[in-house]
């Protein structure tokens, strides 16, 4: 399947809200024949390069389809969306065009089964309810409703700050519970060097 890619300083994760204002002529375009076919375009992490300009020299292996949501004519002219993050991708190959855009051959990677939250994870729920009060978590209508452990799993390691490639390694991990367990291990990392 082939999908245009928009490289970001972000990763973005299935379930989770991201608000992008778009001024490049290469995203307009793309953005515009997304609305028009109902489809979906790739977020995927810059690694190294730069946001605009040309294509960026190095992206991450894995990424998040995001379907267009909303959008609006922000008062300096940009155009502003919000994408909503809906499946997770292998990039096999690349390609830029023309105009610059870059697409990618990319394979869907399949979730495993989901399952309901436990008393094991009440720290974890409690630390998203928690992230949901940030006045830019707030902004973005997030968190959004859990209804197991894979949205748990996804707006956690969505939110959190954790390190770029830390969260492109948590969005190849195809379970749900080892997600959330490696979440809970960079959080522990995180305090332990909070308090070395």
């Amino acid at each position: 399947m082939t999908l245009p890619l928009f490289p970001l300083n972000t990763v973005l994760f299935p379930g989770c809200l991201l608000d992008l204002q778009i001024f490049e002529a290469r995203y307009l375009d793309m953005i515009g024949r997304c609305m028009k076919q109902g489809e979906g375009f790739g977020v995927v992490c810059i690694l190294e390069g730069d946001q605009v300009g040309k294509a960026p020299a190095g992206i991450a292996e894995f990424g998040c389809e995001a379907l267009i949501r909303d959008f609006v004519q922000q008062d300096n002219g940009l155009l502003g969306i919000r994408v909503e993050g809906v499946r997770r991708f292998r990039v096999e190959q690349t390609d830029v065009l023309r105009d610059q855009l870059m697409v990618g051959e990319v394979q869907w990677l399949v979730d495993q089964a989901d399952s309901p939250l436990g008393e094991q994870d009440d720290d974890l729920l409690a630390l998203l309810v928690a992230l949901g009060e940030h006045p830019m978590v707030e902004a973005l209508d997030m968190p959004r409703e859990v209804d197991g452990r894979q949205s748990l799993a996804n707006q956690l390691a969505y939110l959190l700050p954790f390190m770029e490639e830390d969260k492109i390694d948590l969005l190849a991990i195809d379970s749900p519970v080892q997600r959330l367990e490696a979440i809970q291990t960079l959080l522990e990392r995180i305090q332990g060097e909070l308090f070395a």
